[in-house]
């Protein structure tokens, strides 16, 4: 059977681009299909906007201390933060003008705009919607097979009368242009941590709802908890181990109603709600039952190899999970390509996963907390280098931080987290060795330049061959050594 395509991508996000311009380089026939906007969900909504934002709040922080760093700046302390969100949307334009539909066009890319389903496995059916796509309403196109990348979206839960406050997500907060006065945020992972510290950086009054016990449950305890007492000192209210059960709205005013583990009620009220408890897979629309693909609100089902129940049809990013990050969506994006074109097939390698949440102190990491490597193994080593100890932590006055180093008995990374300026940077080298299969004495050996933060890296590997040059036996091997020399 002759095919208009021999890929068809349904996504432009980050794993789309990818996907597509992979095909393309690779001599495959490709169409990409947009429903919305080039660029995906981090462009738009998501990393990019909420940077800019981190990077204004950041810069108001640091004015605020400026005696710190041995500067007078007399006696105003005041700034017009009515700006911000406008620098923010700038900072959007500015991205999105690096992928427009002209560029993947000149690489052989077919782009074309409209909301696509699926009529049969090998068929979709979309309505143009413009920009440069061709055809007609309903044109129905074919391809051998097809990627689905169609990312995913702010999760909203079904709670009484959350619907009827206008809450906000990261899909619509960067189009305020005023800021609220007081700000509630339902969740305490990445988003909303982000999110809560830089609104309060900028004069906001935040409060954080998390239902479980702590924020950052994802994270390493004790990495978290540095994060969490900056938090505090920011004058940020935490509420944990609450669940929010109602929302109401009187004279411009939220009141939540929260609820604890013993069914006990409290009350939180702000001006406006941002929601950032999780979010879900763009399966709707999609008709994928048509295709034979399966899939559930966490998205759709893939094997190793990123194929879904239909054996010509492939899925990566935010759809497929299970990490939400643009990063994982290009690597996912690599390897699904080559596997739907071509019948060598590669697995899906999540033994080094990194992320990062770009707080001020950031968390990053790679691999197990110490939590989980003591449950999954009888004996582990645990290294640390706190930032107080690195002389340009220092000379920069982030003094505020640790490297924290999981390994087995042997040695090898099981686990790598940093919380602390530059966090995101600095875990690449853990990452590099965790996936390389290397030693931690592998990093200490390693030369690295003075002076910097990455020494904290070399500092908390050191401490491996410090703990191998304590032993007794090794002691006495050297004290016979040196008097036989």
């Amino acid at each position: 059977m002759k095919y208009d395509y021999d890929l068809i991508v349904i996504g432009g996000g980050a794993a789309g681009l990818v996907a597509a311009t992979g095909a393309a380089v690779l001599g495959a026939k490709t169409a990409l299909i947009e429903k919305n906007k080039l660029g995906g969900d981090c462009t738009w909504y998501g990393c990019v906007p909420s940077k800019s934002l981190l990077k204004s709040a950041q810069v108001v922080s640091l004015v605020k201390r400026l005696k710190e760093f041995g500067i007078s700046a007399g006696t105003q302390n005041t700034y017009d933060s009515s700006f911000v969100m406008p620098h923010v949307r700038d900072a959007i334009k500015k991205i999105s003008t690096h992928h427009p539909a002209e560029v993947f066009e000149k690489r052989g890319i077919k782009v074309l705009f409209g909301s696509p389903k699926f009529i049969d496995q090998n068929t979709i059916e979309f309505s143009a919607k413009g920009g440069s796509a061709s055809g007609g309403k309903g044109e129905k196109i074919s391809a051998k097979r097809f990627i689905i990348s169609s990312g995913s979206h702010p999760m909203v839960p079904s709670i009484a009368g959350l619907k009827d406050i206008n809450c906000l997500t990261n899909e619509n907060v960067f189009d305020l242009e005023v800021l609220p006065k007081s700000l509630a945020v339902l969740g305490g992972g990445p988003i909303g941590m982000e999110l809560s510290l830089a609104f309060a950086r900028l004069g906001v009054e935040v409060s954080i709802i998390e239902m479980f016990d702590r924020l950052m449950v994802r994270e390493d305890k004790e990495i978290a908890d540095v994060l969490i007492d900056e938090f505090k000192t920011e004058g940020i209210k935490i509420y944990t181990g609450k669940k929010a059960i109602r929302f109401s709205k009187d004279s411009g005013m939220v009141s939540i109603t929260l609820e604890d583990k013993d069914k006990k009620q409290s009350a939180v009220k702000a001006e406006n709600v941002l929601v950032a408890v999780g979010r879900a897979a763009n399966v709707e629309g999609l008709d994928l039952e048509r295709a034979g693909v399966k899939y559930s609100n966490k998205g759709v089902e893939v094997d190793a190899a990123l194929r879904t129940s239909a054996k010509n049809i492939y899925a990566c990013g935010d759809v497929a999970g299970p990490y939400q990050f643009s990063h994982m969506a290009e690597y996912q994006a690599v390897i699904a390509v080559g596997n739907a074109l071509f019948p060598f097939k590669r697995k899906v390698d999540y033994s080094a996963v990194p992320w990062c949440t770009f707080t001020d102190p950031e968390v990053a990491r790679v691999g197990l907390t110490e939590d989980e490597a003591r449950a999954k193994f009888k004996d582990i080593k645990v290294y640390r280098s706190p930032y107080s100890g690195n002389d340009r932590a220092v000379t920069d006055i982030e003094e505020k931080g640790l490297a924290k180093v999981i390994t087995d008995k042997k040695g090898y990374i099981l686990g790598a987290h940093i919380v602390g300026a530059n966090a995101g940077e600095i875990i690449h080298e853990y990452v590099l060795a965790k996936a390389s299969k290397l030693k931690i004495g592998n990093l200490s050996s390693a030369i690295h330049i003075y002076p910097t933060l990455a020494q904290v890296v070399k500092r908390s590997a050191d401490q491996y061959y410090i703990d191998i040059m304590n032993a007794a036996w090794l002691k006495g091997l050297f004290k016979m050594m040196l008097k036989f020399l």
